[in-house]
């Protein structure tokens, strides 16, 4: 077996692994602990904390009425959820509209700064026990506050993280087919980090957080709700996943739109990885160690490079060396591709046709990891803005 062999074999794996395998190994590793384990703790206090649901928002009139309706909706004691919006830098009647609500608290800067230096700002003026985050375009379910609470009745949890679910229909564009069908899978494997010990990180549409855990987060941080989840993890307590709490949203407009988001994405996860290196110690931190490599870490790093290297490596091997199995991986390879170019033909366009969302979102996710690279490295230190992604 040559070097390009050797490397074709371990790009294979790293790819696989990285998305099935590791899915495989833990849900594997939880079912074992689950045989072995005593029911996890679930507390016996019966008091009610206050909340404060905490709504960063910026020029969202749109959305105003349908969010502060969904809001009004939750159940749970209304003397115990307080429902603040911090607008800055909204130019738009945002705030006018939310004016006409009495439960609404509006906490508006005119410097628009970014959502991170606007929330280390507000979670100051806040007197609640806990803090739940979510986002002005996403609907959360009735249960989902007293849901959450109920998870924090276990001492060892400081964060908690709701489900996100992308609203899809029977025919749906490519870009919200593919984001929906990758959202599933990733609830799943953050359903099982949370059981094996923790998640690993918590989606901005819906997590919450013990307000007295909050740590201050650099204005030009891009991915806050991961990196602060994160710290607390760092802390020692562990991010649980609580998947019947779930915040609903439309997916991306258009490719373009959701391009956009998923090359911040990629630049705040590699920004996170270098802010959150001391996580990077398997001696303090096994279990989170190992789930935040498998988890995050590859799918910023290294697999989007294997992944891309894999075709012409096969090419040149069958060129080499035309053996029957790297002929079979070579055509593989180019049905996916394929598929994936069928994907591309059907962009802004509604298809009933679902197979062809996997391989071109997949392909596209990964791809976007290299101009996220570009995008971190041209933005300027300080700044924590970014252009929203249109959604449907």
């Amino acid at each position: 077996m040559n070097v390009l062999e050797i490397y074709f074999w371990l790009a294979l794996l790293t790819v696989f692994y990285t998305y099935l395998g590791y899915g495989i190994i833990i849900f594997t590793l939880v079912k074992i602990k689950e045989l072995l384990s005593k029911k996890a703790y679930n507390g016996d206090r019966d008091d009610l904390p206050e909340v404060t649901l905490l709504i960063a928002a910026y020029n969202e009139e749109d959305i105003i009425d349908e969010k502060m309706e969904n809001c009004l909706q939750i159940k749970y004691p209304e003397d115990k959820l307080k429902i603040v919006w911090v607008t800055d830098g909204s130019t738009d009647s945002t705030n006018v509209k939310l004016s006409q609500y009495d439960r609404a608290k509006i906490c508006f800067s005119p410097e628009r700064k970014g959502k991170s230096a606007a929330i280390n700002r507000v979670v100051p003026l806040i007197e609640s026990q806990i803090i739940i985050f979510t986002d002005a375009n996403t609907m959360i379910n009735d249960l989902s506050v007293s849901l959450i609470v109920e998870e924090f009745k276990d001492p060892k949890v400081g964060c908690v993280a709701g489900e996100k679910r992308i609203s899809m229909s029977d025919k749906e564009s490519l870009s919200a087919g593919g984001e929906g069908i990758y959202w599933k899978y990733e609830s799943f494997l953050k359903d099982m980090d949370s059981r094996l010990y923790s998640a690993v990180g918590a989606a901005g549409e819906l997590f919450a957080i013990r307000r007295s855990l909050y740590e201050e987060i650099r204005p030009d941080i891009l991915l806050d709700d991961f990196v602060l989840s994160m710290k607390i993890a760092a802390k020692g307590y562990v991010i649980r996943y609580c998947k019947d709490a779930c915040a609903v949203e439309q997916g991306s407009l258009n490719i373009n739109e959701e391009r956009k988001r998923k090359v911040r994405i990629s630049a705040g996860g590699i920004q996170s990885f270098l802010i959150l290196s001391k996580i990077l110690n398997p001696v303090k931190y096994p279990t989170l160690f190992f789930q935040y490599i498998s988890h995050r870490i590859l799918r910023w790093t290294i697999t989007p490079v294997a992944l891309f290297s894999l075709l012409p490596v096969n090419l040149a091997i069958v060129i080499i060396n035309p053996h029957v199995i790297y002929i079979t991986t070579l055509a593989l390879q180019v049905l996916f591709y394929s598929l994936a170019f069928l994907g591309k033909k059907t962009e802004g366009k509604e298809t009933s046709m679902k197979i062809l969302f996997v391989p071109y979102y997949f392909l596209f996710m990964n791809y976007n990891i290299f101009p996220g690279i570009v995008y971190l490295i041209r933005k300027k230190r300080g700044d924590g803005t970014w252009e929203k992604s249109r959604r449907k």
